[in-house]
């Protein structure tokens, strides 16, 4: 394995550092004061600080860099060399991700239409979306069941004359809560009789559409997220699109949510290690600013040790992350199954565990609007069930490692 950074990766990094530090970290106070002063506090992509960083982060060839090779539109970076660049967005989450139209759930978005779309639906949404002009949904999560197995999705999609009819509720829909959302890929079933994993597919559909109700936001722990477009509870009644939104072939949603939900969870882990940068740095610098008991809170044996802890924690999860991503490149996302996994469970109770230290390094601020410690452990905690819950994971993980030793002869 090997993980050395070419020389165009380099320079990426130092590029994107740059931009990180001297635009887009000093750019997060604007941003909230000018969302802020939006009619829509959902609006949060047209706010104008956000589109002027959009346009140099163009300039400087970091636009779209989420894409991997073999897409269409893309710049050419592997999973290995996205990886640190998507690292140094995840240490200003609000403002980076999209500045660079590199934010969940469009990203994942772009790479279903880019691989599966039909050149029309392409032409429709993915060209729209690499440009930035319009937002977009995954709607897959329902709360009527648990939705952690695929299969269980219970929302409709019938066949009737040139149209497909949706009928459903959906709910922790990231994105939906934003009116530049303008379409939405929706998963559900078209044949509840076929096999297991043929009875599910997905389907475009545009926001506007009769019988598509934005019902609420949701809230993660009072947070409603409204600075990335928020979470929305969706009802579908009698929602009708024309047969060509069907994005592949009936049957075919499962295999296309498999080949999605991959690359995604790897450019969580990659931005949460960012989160995790950024609250060690706030951790050592309050430990050294703070005083009490008569010596500086660094003085401190328990600070000392999670601080130490917290940069072994995340030295060893950034390797087990970038061997995941070399994986990706080297045997494909069905070769690197076990990595995905393994960093889908680990990242977020890693991270987690960081954001809590710092936490409590910095006493009641740390629950505070004050500090993004409380925010980032909300969102981090989310990380838990998105993609799929630990315990699932856990449990398909145990089950191919059980398989692997049964398989393999007994030493001696």
């Amino acid at each position: 394995m090997d993980f050395t950074f070419d020389a165009q990766t380099q320079q990426r990094i130092q590029t994107l550092e740059s931009f990180l530090a001297e635009r887009i970290v000093p750019s997060e106070p604007t941003f909230h004061e000018q969302l802020a002063a939006q009619e829509n506090r959902w609006e949060w992509s047209t706010v104008p600080v956000l589109k002027q960083l959009q346009q140099e982060a163009r300039d400087l060839g970091l636009w779209n860099v989420f894409l991997p090779k073999e897409h269409a539109d893309s710049p050419g970076l592997s999973n290995l060399e996205y990886a640190p660049l998507a690292e140094i967005t995840g240490r200003s989450m609000h403002l980076a991700p999209p500045a660079l139209n590199c934010s969940a759930p469009d990203t994942g978005n772009m790479e279903v239409l880019s691989l599966f779309g039909s050149p029309e639906q392409k032409e429709r949404w993915l060209k729209p979306l690499l440009a930035a002009e319009i937002r977009s949904a995954f709607a897959m999560t329902e709360p009527d069941v648990a939705s952690s197995d695929a299969t269980n999705i219970a929302t409709r999609i019938e066949r009737d004359g040139d149209h497909y009819v949706l009928n459903g509720r959906k709910w922790w829909i990231t994105g939906a809560m934003n009116p530049n959302c303008e379409v939405l890929i929706v998963m559900g079933k078209t044949d509840p009789d076929a096999s297991r994993h043929r009875q599910q597919s997905m389907i475009l559909v545009p926001r506007d559409t009769p019988g598509l109700t934005v019902k609420r936001g949701m809230e993660v722990f009072g947070y409603d997220d409204h600075e990335h477009g928020g979470h929305a509870e969706l009802v579908f009644e009698d929602v009708r699109v024309p047969a060509s939104n069907l994005i592949g072939e009936e049957g075919a949603g499962f295999a296309i949510a498999q080949a999605r939900l991959g690359p995604g969870r790897i450019h969580h882990c990659m931005r949460s290690i960012g989160v995790a940068e950024a609250a060690i740095d706030l951790m050592c610098r309050r430990a050294t600013g703070r005083v009490a008991f008569g010596r500086p809170i660094a003085a401190q044996g328990v600070v000392r040790d999670w601080i130490a802890e917290s940069r072994v924690r995340i030295e060893q999860l950034r390797l087990l992350v970038l061997k995941t991503a070399w994986l990706m490149d080297t045997v494909g996302n069905r070769g690197a199954h076990t990595e995905i996994q393994a960093i889908k469970i680990a990242t977020p109770q890693t991270v987690q565990w960081i954001l809590d230290k710092a936490i409590q390094v910095h006493g009641a601020g740390g629950l505070s609007q004050d500090f993004p410690l409380a925010a980032a452990y909300a969102g981090i905690r989310t990380l838990r069930f998105a993609d799929g819950p630990d315990e699932v994971h856990k449990n398909s993980l145990a089950k191919a490692e059980i398989a692997r030793h049964l398989t393999e002869p007994a030493d001696g």
